[in-house]
């Protein structure tokens, strides 16, 4: 077994990652690692976890992380058996490992061996063995745990070690040889970004560049560092610093290239020009492996200067780990040739592992040392460095790479203003001040499409690889949510273990159940948490606690209602903060008022949610969210079908707001755009909740999706109702679940199982003494008994639920039932039974006000009038109905209604009629997805008519 700590906290098995458990789990264990075999009192690993603020159950809390961490460490450990990892000792807690297996010990053997080569006067074995030890470094120690356990002394010391072995490295520099050299200077470059205001390193970082040979950029380091150091400090260069910059200033300095002949530039402090400048080359290498975003790169060749709709600056944005950086400098480093008198760039560090975003100042400053202009020519104030800036650039054509910014505010003073130059901006907010105000262009890059991902994919593992197990290709593009930074670090570790199949890979992502382990990598740059994390703590406490919450809302995106209801405010108060999240790319506003989350993001929020909210406000803002939609659906079904029997509701949460819906169409139109959540929501209560919410949600779907011919859906999410009354015990919610349940299957024509679900719900009703419920299941089991043709016994079941309705004086229920014994008549061909039993409907409907009742009414009598060939009153009483099913938006009757008009027309010889109509209602039943398309379709062939439909025919 392996343990890393000097990165993100990791344990292998093996080759095998092993998942550690949710973050306040994964803290437990990087404390005891970072004690490295000696005990931690529990009241130490209490106040590390929670600080001053623990729960009344911590100590329970450690207790169960403690056994869960046994149980992925020893898996073979038997229950009562000791533990001989993880063990109790001196009222805490001890992990036993050995200097082998743990990246900590390892580091600290290798700097001890290295201080007894340099005692034995062997200093090139001694720097060896640093850079051994340093090698061993993946970041900031337990990096990928909450920031604020992380920033605990026991940690912060092992990154303290870290800085002072670098220090170490660097000393032995003079004599370690040019590849040595290279090594140690990687290593204290990215600690000295890490560490701007630690004056020894930097002055290290000085010291190793002049060694290297550079001694430009050893002195261009002194002087930004002299900068930062004044303008965040107000403090002048230590010593250390001092010395160092004498000591670059005594080495050879390679001669500088010259800048184009005549590059005289505005003057300096002291009213000279400044001239001899240097030509920057300062664009990063490309990405070898780069991939797609073809219509992204077309759109940014549209706007360089000297095209038709020429841009001074772009501002690429995106999600984090989207690949923002990628594409700017790979297009940048393609169109290098445009801009002959430089291409500069700089990481504005807007969202960084520091928190600490580069000033304007600090960048400006840095541009102009870019272009070699001596400190002395470089006034003090922004503002004139500003102007200096600009004078520079003056007739110049000049690319300005500006990474990684914060806001429009640090961007604003770097912006070229000559007409041949060019600025690339990137960021993870949208920058909309730099559109408004600068006229700046934006490019918004999303997730890759997914042959781009796939193409990805074999660019980083071989194409031979990838076609082996193209299905298991897919399937990591899709779990990784076609994003280019997961993409990035699955395929590195692939690449790595080339033996090991993608399938077992994709088995890996797919067992981390929505969680982030299985994306993390080398940080920052490869650790999803880390980087997504930059983001999120740039966010305001409201914007940040609406972040988290939506993890809890059941996907796959939310409304501004919803996202109220879950945050237990009012829409005008949530809006403000959706549009923050928008900005920052941590949601998606994908049509107005509809906003949703990358699945990664969604993970990461999920587990912010577990860390900083107790279970107490995660649970009550689920039900607040859940309330909204099950309050919600039966606030529109009860304006679609006011007079159908409908179940009682508890009250919603405090501080929910349901939707309400002034009309029909705006009923329906609310299901339209709901459904795919409301479906989630029946999933997520089913699996997951007490169950009453799954049955009563669905018992609200049910005429939504019977009059939408969505019976498939209708089967899984009765399905789960049923399993979830079940397991809480509920006999309504069964019955309801079993009716609903039978009635689909009966329109999917799976007697069996029809007629099994629908005895079964009579019997609990009967149990439940629901008289209601009991006529409802009647109702239906005379539709399956006319649908095998046993129109007697189906009568026998309207008898039945005519009984049970005039027994509570449900006169809406009698009067369909009229209606359902006329249709009955109408297959037995007794057409004048027919007429009479729904003329009785119609009155009745037209009584109490009941739309969709009086509509079913007029078509079974239209239905009646065209078996008689009277096809005038048929086409009367077929418009009567098709007018009230239009008002009503009951698309699926509206299309059945279409079909019996075409046959009418059909009837009465009028083929040109009857096709138009059958289109219509072919155009109806493909845009509900409708099985019944298919007959109709083949209607429109016996006629000899192209079954296509016009858009202007509808």
């Amino acid at each position: 077994m392996r343990f890393q700590i000097l990165g993100p906290v990791r344990v292998w098995r093996d080759t095998a990652d092993v998942r550690l458990g949710p973050p306040k789990q994964r803290a437990l264990l990087a404390l005891l690692l970072a004690h490295a075999g000696q005990p931690v009192p529990l009241h130490g690993i209490v106040d590390a976890l929670w600080h001053e603020d623990p729960p009344a159950t911590a100590v329970n809390v450690v207790h169960r992380h403690v056994a869960a961490l046994r149980r992925v460490l020893e898996p073979e450990l038997l229950s009562g058996t000791a533990s001989r990892r993880l063990v109790r000792d001196s009222g805490g807690y001890r992990l036993e490992v050995a200097p082998d297996e743990l990246d900590l010990l390892r580091f600290r053997m290798l700097r001890e061996d290295s201080h007894r080569s340099a005692q034995q006067g062997d200093r090139v074995k001694a720097v060896e063995l640093l850079v051994e030890a340093l090698d061993l470094w993946r970041g900031p120690a337990a990096s990928g745990i909450p920031p604020e356990i992380r920033a605990l002394p026991v940690f912060t010391a092992v990154d303290d070690e870290h800085v002072v072995v670098v220090k170490e490295a660097a000393g032995f520099v003079p004599t370690a040889g040019a590849m040595l050299t290279e090594r140690v200077l990687v290593t204290i470059r990215r600690t000295a970004s890490h560490h701007p205001f630690d004056e020894g390193l930097q002055a290290r970082l000085i010291e190793v560049l002049a060694a290297a040979g550079r001694q430009a950029e050893a002195l261009e380091t002194y002087q930004v560092v002299r900068e930062r150091i004044a303008d965040e400090i107000g403090l002048d260069p230590g010593p250390e610093l001092r010395k160092a910059q004498h000591s670059a200033l005594n080495q050879t300095d390679p001669p500088r290239t010259p800048a184009p002949s005549g590059s005289a530039v505005g003057p300096g402090p002291d009213g000279a020009a400044v001239t001899d400048l240097v030509r920057p080359a300062q664009l990063p290498r490309g990405l070898g492996a780069f991939t797609g975003r073809c219509s992204e790169l077309d759109v940014l060749d549209t706007l360089v200067p000297g095209s038709v709709d020429p841009a001074q600056a772009i501002v690429i944005s995106g999600m984090a780990g989207v690949g923002k950086t990628t594409l700017a400098v790979h297009w940048a480093n393609g169109l290098a040739g445009r801009f002959p008198d430089g291409q500069l760039y700089v990481d504005l560090r807007g969202f960084h592992l520091t928190g600490a975003a580069m000033s304007g100042a600090e960048a400006l400053r840095g541009l102009l040392d870019a272009f070699g202009v001596p400190v002395g020519r470089i006034p003090a104030g922004l503002q004139a460095q500003a102007v200096l800036y600009r004078s520079l650039l003056a007739d110049r054509r000049v690319m300005v790479v500006l990474d990684n910014a914060r806001d429009s505010e640090q961007v604003r003073p770097l912006l070229p203003a000559p007409p041949g130059c060019l600025a690339v901006v990137t960021s993870r907010h949208q920058l909309q001040g730099l559109m408004a105000v600068e006229g700046a262009r934006s490019v918004t890059l999303g997730p890759l499409d997914e042959d781009e991902a796939v193409t990805l994919l074999t660019r980083r593992l071989g194409g031979e690889r990838v076609a082996r197990e193209t299905s298991a290709a897919a399937e990591i593009v899709s779990l990784c949510g076609r994003l280019p930074l997961a993409l990035a670090i699955v395929s590195a570790r692939a690449a790595l273990n080339p033996g090991y199949p993608l399938a077992a890979i994709a088995d890996e992502l797919r067992a981390s159940h929505g969680s982030l382990d299985a994306f993390t990598g080398e940080p920052p740059l490869a650790d999803a948490r880390c980087i997504f994390s930059w983001s999120y703590r740039a966010l305001t406490p409201e914007a940040a606690r609406l972040f988290r919450l939506l993890a809890l809302h059941p996907g796959p995106d939310c409304s501004v209602d919803a996202a109220a209801s879950l945050a237990a405010t009012h829409a005008r108060q949530v809006r403000p903060h959706l549009a923050e999240l928008v900005r920052a790319h941590l949601l998606f506003e994908n049509e107005p008022g509809r906003f949703s989350s990358h699945s990664l993001l969604r993970a990461y929020a999920t587990e912010l949610v577990v860390e900083l909210e107790t279970p107490q406000e995660a649970e009550a803002a689920t039900t607040r969210v859940l309330d909204h939609y099950l309050h919600s659906a039966h606030a529109a079904e009860a304006v679609l079908a006011p007079h159908r029997e409908r179940i009682t509701l508890r009250r919603p949460a405090a501080h929910t707001s349901p939707e309400l819906f002034p009309d029909q169409r705006a009923a329906a139109d609310w299901f339209d755009r709901e459904r795919s959540v409301l479906l989630a929501a029946v999933e997520q209560d089913g699996r997951h909740g007490d169950g009453t919410f799954s049955w009563q949600l669905a018992a609200a779907l049910e005429l939504y999706l019977d009059r939408n011919g969505r019976w498939q859906q209708q089967r899984a999410v009765q399905s789960t109702a049923i399993s979830a009354a079940q397991r809480g015990g509920d006999l309504l919610g069964q019955a309801h679940g079993h009716r609903a349940l039978g009635f689909a299957l009966s329109r999917l024509e799976q007697w069996e199982g029809a007629g099994e679900h629908l005895e079964c719900a009579l019997q609990l009703f009967r149990e439940l003494g629901d008289t209601h419920g009991q006529a409802r299941v009647h109702r239906y089991g005379a539709f399956v008994a006319n649908q095998h043709g046993q129109h007697t016994d189906a009568l026998d079941h309207y008898r039945l639920a005519s009984e049970l309705y005039r027994s509570v004086g449900y006169l809406n229920g009698e009067a369909s039932v009229h209606n359902e014994v006329g249709w009955t008549y109408l297959l037995l061909g007794e057409y004048d039974k027919v007429l009479d039993e729904c003329s009785r409907a119609l009155a009745i409907h037209q009584e109490t006000g009941d739309h969709n009742g009086e509509a079913a009414a007029w078509d079974s009598l239209g239905c009646a009038f065209h078996q008689l060939d009277h096809h005038d009153q048929a086409l009367g009483s077929f418009r009567r109905a098709l007018r009230i099913y239009r008002k009503i938006r009951d698309t699926y009757l509206e299309a059945d209604t279409l079909v019996h008009i075409a046959d009418t027309h059909l009837a009465a010889g009028r083929t040109g009629e009857a096709a138009d109509t059958l289109r219509q209602a072919l155009y109806i039943l493909e845009g509900i997805g409708h099985p019944d398309a298919e007959g109709v379709r083949g209607g429109l062939l016996k006629l000899g008519v192209n079954p296509v439909v016009p858009q202007d025919r509808v």
